[in-house]
């Protein structure tokens, strides 16, 4: 949707996310007369207002589907916040003509908006490079029969399916399934053993240790001149987002500090990102 239409219809602040969900419930749902005639208004005039309702009966739908991806460990709100991008651009390419309802339409750009998020953020799908992959990742929890194992069968069965290699079941099962394991011996046990025991540290040698620190000061000189060189705003949105240790701020608070939309706090976010990382080249 354009920058325009997605401006001039305002979403509830996700600030409070009960409350959220609780104001987009409250919003009537339209029927699919009411549906084709705002369609045909936004279609043939441009209408804000036609646009705008229709998005708003269906913020609900995105809450729902949101619910779905819970389990990647990602903040729900930003995980609303990108499917209604994705709800915005099935508005903008809903066609009333076509005798579909605008839910049934919507669910693949939500989806999709929500899917695209979650490759770019969560650590676990560096893997998932390939169409195929990537379905795979998304697909592998809920054809699972139970929380066992596969089994050489299934492993067959699964990738003839989603036409991946079987090694790359096995690998994306793995990596889903498996915990993290501490390095380090357990506060409470002082006799106990742990991994870290049994590693040595090859960096330890005086000649690695002088390198690593001339690289650490290095990046770190550039990473602060490359701060330096941006906008005051996108500076704040940087540090508040990568570079604070408690996990940082969602595109939400932020945009509530700023009086902006949390879309234009990822664009800001995408353009500080690349020159810094142009910076940091040149640095290196």
């Amino acid at each position: 949707m354009s920058n325009a239409l997605a401006l001039a219809t305002p979403l509830p602040s996700l600030a409070s996310l009960d409350n959220y969900i609780q104001a987009v419930g409250r919003f009537p749902l339209l029927t699919q007369e009411e549906e084709t005639r705002l369609g045909r208004q936004l279609r043939d005039e441009q209408d804000v207002e036609a646009a705008r309702r229709l998005v708003l009966s269906h913020l609900r739908l995105v809450v729902a589907v949101a619910r779905g991806y819970l389990g990647y460990g990602l903040p729900q709100a930003d995980l609303i916040q990108e499917g209604n991008i994705g709800l915005m651009k099935a508005v903008k390419r809903f066609d009333p003509e076509r005798g579909v309802r605008l839910v049934s339409f919507a669910m693949h750009w939500i989806r999709a908006e929500i899917h695209e998020y979650i490759l770019r953020n969560w650590r676990l799908v560096k893997i998932a490079t390939t169409k195929a992959q990537r379905k795979l990742f998304f697909n592998l929890r809920s054809m699972k029969s139970g929380l066992n194992t596969l089994t050489p069968a299934e492993v067959e069965a699964m990738a003839t399916q989603l036409r991946v290699k079987p090694e790359e079941v096995i690998e994306m099962e793995t990596r889903l399934g498996g915990g993290d394991v501490s390095l380090e011996p357990s506060d409470d046990d002082e006799d106990s053993y742990s991994p870290i025991a049994y590693l040595s540290n090859p960096d330890d040698e005086p000649g690695r240790v002088l390198e690593h620190a001339q690289l650490d000061r290095i990046r770190t000189e550039g990473l602060a001149g490359a701060l330096a060189n941006l906008d005051d705003r996108s500076r704040r949105i940087i540090e508040s987002r990568w570079l604070r240790e408690d996990g940082g701020s969602t595109l939400h608070e932020l945009a509530g500090e700023f009086g902006v939309s949390a879309e234009r706090i990822r664009q800001i976010e995408v353009q500080a990102m690349k020159k810094l990382r142009l910076a940091m080249a040149e640095a290196a």
